[in-house]
């Protein structure tokens, strides 16, 4: 058929250096590049868990600091309300904490948290949406109870949670409420140099600073900022309703406060802490009984000053 013998072993050489060659060239570098990628992928997560790791060794010296130095006393948190229009509400919480930042952060965001707050009966589901180094988003689904003077009872609570370790911040905002027609607000929490004495004369700036001047022996405290801002939904608008509504959410938000301290302490090493689902014992009713007396006489106070500017614009 072919006249030249030449021509077809000259084909194949064509073939060869034309669509093999390039291929096999395509096909190593294309190896080169997955091996490459799975290095990069291995030093990333092996530098990620040493990082961790050493995170974990930072913490635990910072926490081994409070529990030989447990003296600590906690101070009533700044609690400020602000309202605009009638029922638009904003609460700024500012307490300090006898724990490190970290450890006040993982406990706000652990996602068993129920067993910290007694408010929150049930978690019932908790989704990863994003994911990315040290922030996440975060789908949220609890029970949450509550109580103000004599009534109680339980809500559903829907949040999205926006989440950020590195900085320690945090925003939510409610996804679907029956109550609220607004209910979004943030967190963050700051690092406490509490044993600044040790430095003598120099002012720490950074935890770097004042782990070198304390020797190593400072405690490190927490500052806790949040702003909360709410709006009762149309049908509770209308005074009473809003007037509860508001004193059920700054309730709600002050007991939280109240057992993150109570936790505080207990990771300290001076007992109290957490709670069990059944109860929360002898001390803990008396507490919870005079924090509502606490609440009560104030709630009779706004009553009787609100009586009060009434009746003087009557009598003008």
């Amino acid at each position: 058929m072919f006249q030249n013998k030449d021509v077809f072993p000259g084909f194949v050489v064509w073939i060869n250096q034309t669509i093999r060659e390039p291929l096999k060239a395509e096909f190593k570098r294309l190896k080169n590049v997955k091996e490459e990628n799975l290095v990069k992928s291995l030093k990333a997560e092996i530098e990620t868990t040493h990082d961790k790791h050493r995170d974990e060794e930072k913490l635990e010296k910072q926490l081994q600091a409070w529990r030989n130095n447990p003296s600590w006393i906690d101070q009533p948190p700044k609690v400020q309300v602000k309202t605009q229009n009638g029922s638009f509400c904003h609460l700024n919480v500012e307490v300090n904490v006898g724990l490190p930042p970290e450890t006040v952060y993982n406990i706000f965001t652990h996602p068993d948290n129920k067993r910290y707050f007694k408010n929150i009966k049930e978690c019932i589901s908790r989704k990863v949406l994003m994911e990315e180094g040290p922030m996440q988003t975060v789908e949220v689904k609890q029970a949450a109870a509550w109580k103000f003077l004599w009534w109680a009872g339980t809500f559903p609570v829907h949040l999205i949670v926006q989440e950020n370790r590195k900085n320690l911040t945090s925003k939510y905002k409610q996804e679907k409420t029956m109550f609220m027609k607004v209910f979004e607000g943030c967190w963050r929490v700051e690092p406490l140099f509490i044993d600044e004495h040790l430095c003598d004369r120099m002012k720490p700036k950074t935890l770097q600073d004042y782990d070198s001047c304390s020797n190593g022996r400072g405690r490190i405290g927490s500052k806790v900022t949040m702003d909360q801002m709410f709006q009762p939904s149309a049908i509770l608008t209308p005074p009473p309703l809003s007037w509860y509504i508001r004193g059920i959410t700054i309730k709600t938000t002050e007991s939280m406060i109240d057992d993150l301290l109570a936790e505080a302490a207990r990771l300290r090493g001076g007992g109290g802490g957490g709670h069990d689902d059944d109860g929360q014992g002898e001390n803990g009713a008396v507490l919870e009984k005079s924090k509502d007396e606490h609440i009560k006489e104030r709630w009779r106070s706004r009553r009787r000053s609100n009586g009060m500017r009434y009746t003087n614009r009557r009598m003008m």
